[in-house]
């Protein structure tokens, strides 16, 4: 039988330090939560509340008025996040390694000229042209997933971890017939399975909040990210309620006149970060450990 835990006055001290840290982040969340579900008119009137005076749906009904629309943007962005960032690790940590090998006659040289994009990038103008005149891959699906395979930082981490795991293992496996690709894959991935899932988490989220390249590079409205969806939705709602707001008397009905553009903007929040909160607890085991192992360089 456990003995009950003794609170004394320093412990008391830690348990509220927590309690009202954890408190900071998660108010914020209940708030946004509020006001995405408060009524426009009373929103203006009243301010933010963390519990709204009557719920309303206006501004998830405005956010899913197009919901075949809503549907390919969700699949679409769901997709090219698990695949990519699937693709990702298997060309990131190929990548990392032969670096992490002390045999390798190339691995310092390799390692700087990795280092180097991590310092000069080419830009958006020779990216641009590279991708829709000579990779032909603008307004396709491939502009989410082929340049952003890599990632120089990221491989830099996979390959401080390698390292850290005993070479003596390695040999041990050719000394029984076993090849780099077989040692790579049955005995390299399954330990690194904190870094590989650190890794896949910054990716996930990072494509998961890509917009930039749907409007750089996407024409096809069945292409484009369901962030990028969300905020010209947005947008199209503000330039909507300004122009009936400006327009003569009698020109527009009401109802353009009573967009709920500000609940609009948390109702999108909840939509777009939804599923990461979902999914965040499953790789959050690993986080620590696999962040912390991987951020020696050198």
């Amino acid at each position: 039988m456990t003995k009950p835990v003794k609170l004394t006055f320093s412990t008391m001290c830690i348990h509220l330090f927590f309690i009202l840290f954890s408190l900071a982040f998660l108010l914020p969340f209940l708030m946004i939560i509020s006001v995405s579900l408060s009524n426009e008119q009373e929103l203006m009137r009243e301010g933010y509340r963390l519990l709204p005076m009557r719920i309303d749906f206006t501004a998830y009904r405005y956010v899913f008025e197009n919901p075949a629309q809503m549907i390919d943007s969700y699949i679409i962005t769901a997709f090219q996040a698990l695949f990519g960032t699937l693709l990702a690790l298997i060309v990131m940590a190929l990548c990392a390694y032969p670096l992490s090998l002390v045999h390798y006659k190339l691995r310092n040289t390799t390692t700087f000229f990795i280092f180097f994009t991590m310092l000069f990038g080419g830009g958006l103008i020779p990216s641009y042209i590279l991708n829709t005149q000579y990779l032909h891959i603008g307004n396709t699906f491939w502009i989410y997933i082929l340049p952003t395979l890599a990632n120089a930082f990221h491989i830099i981490i996979l390959r401080t971890f390698f390292q850290g795991i005993p070479y003596s293992l390695a040999e041990s496996a050719k000394m029984d017939g076993a090849r780099e690709l077989t040692i790579f894959f049955r005995i390299i991935l399954p330990l690194s399975k904190p870094v590989l899932a650190t890794i896949a988490l910054f990716n996930i989220l990072d494509r998961w909040n890509n917009w930039y390249t749907s409007l750089i590079y996407v024409n096809n409205s069945k292409l484009y990210t369901l962030q990028y969806l969300l905020q010209k939705i947005l947008m199209d709602a503000e330039f909507v309620k300004s122009l009936a707001q400006d327009a003569p008397p009698g020109m527009f009905t009401g109802s353009m006149l009573e967009v709920p553009t500000e609940s609009m903007k948390f109702a999108m929040c909840i939509v777009a970060a939804g599923p990461m909160l979902v999914i965040f607890p499953f790789f959050q085991k690993y986080f620590a450990k696999g962040l912390t192992i991987g951020a020696v360089k050198g």
